[in-house]
């Protein structure tokens, strides 16, 4: 969502009560419900919401559905019609989940919750009428940094398996060292200026770039293999463009299939600088992507073989 100002005084504007399921617009054919699951130790609850397409009966495909907001803004709320949508044209349960956010509740609590979230999805197909060979996540902006944080997780963890990752001008890199980072320091939506003091409330006391967790800025792993395949979008005009393009490489080189699309003229998030057609566009092939990626042929899903993938402890 665009900012004016700091991302510390948008918090206060931002924050409310979640809307109950009544109360959420309906999307024709879409299902959704909501429940409380287990949190992280220690930790409280998590709440997610299951969208699930009325005409479906056989096993579907799951995502994780996670929304951005700078690690400080957003909530399920508001990517409610983005989720319901994704299930109906990607044939697919999406699992929405709210996370909990910074400052108050810098890293790694909104991973800690998004990887509890991960695995009830993966632990209850039954329940949720799902494939268990086929979950993925599912993020934008900072929620792309969470899902990205999520499969370097679940690879050094062995587990839960996914088998697709989809990336929407995703936040990856603290460092801000790109030439985007540079030269995009005023743009609308997002810009340096902002990236800073997201990270900065993100990371909190964790801010210590020389024992930084890869999985706080998945950028700074320095190895990318073993990883489920992946769509990654970037928008010409975002500071965040560089670090998502050479994340998208990075990860084709470490034998990952990727599909890495720039769209040049777009802001962050495609919410701005981009004629109605071109967004229309861009939403048709992010659903188009994320069906593909979730359909996708068992033998097609490309994993490198157990001597390719070092040990978790050499990872980092």
């Amino acid at each position: 969502m665009p900012v004016e100002g700091r991302l510390v005084d948008a918090v206060a504007d931002h924050r409310g009560r979640l809307l109950s399921i009544a109360e959420l617009p309906p999307v024709p054919g879409v299902d959704v419900r909501e429940r409380l699951v287990p949190g992280p130790p220690g930790g409280p609850e998590v709440r997610v919401r299951v969208y699930r397409p009325r005409a479906e009966r056989a096993a579907l495909p799951a995502v994780l559905w996670i929304h951005g907001g700078g690690f400080c803004l957003g909530n399920v709320d508001s990517v409610h019609g983005g989720a319901a949508q994704a299930a109906l044209h990607a044939r697919a349960v999406v699992v929405a989940v709210s996370y909990r956010l910074a400052p108050e509740h810098p890293y790694p609590a909104g991973l800690d919750d998004c990887w509890a979230a991960l695995e009830w999805a993966a632990g209850h197909s039954g329940e949720l009428g799902t494939d268990p060979a086929r979950l993925a996540v599912a993020g934008a902006s900072s929620g792309g940094a969470l899902a990205a944080g999520l499969t370097l997780l679940a690879r050094d963890r062995g587990g839960p398996a996914l088998c697709f990752q989809h990336l929407s001008t995703p936040v990856l890199d603290d460092r801000l060292v790109t030439a985007s980072m540079a030269a995009y320091t005023d743009t609308p939506v997002w810009n340096r200026r902002l990236a800073e003091e997201s990270w900065r409330l993100y990371l909190g006391a964790a801010r210590d770039r020389d024992s930084l967790p890869v999985y706080a800025a998945p950028a700074r792993a320095a190895d990318l293999s073993g990883l489920p395949a992946a769509y990654i979008s970037t928008a010409g005009l975002d500071p965040l463009r560089d670090e998502g393009l050479a994340y998208g490489l990075r990860l084709a080189e470490a034998g990952v299939p990727v599909e890495l699309h720039n769209f040049p003229g777009a802001y962050h998030a495609f919410v701005d600088g981009a004629q109605p057609e071109e967004q229309q566009r861009i939403g048709i092939e992010h659903l188009t992507a994320l069906r593909a990626g979730l359909h996708r042929p068992a033998a097609d899903r490309v994993r490198p073989a157990a001597d390719q993938v070092l040990p978790a402890a050499d990872r980092v």
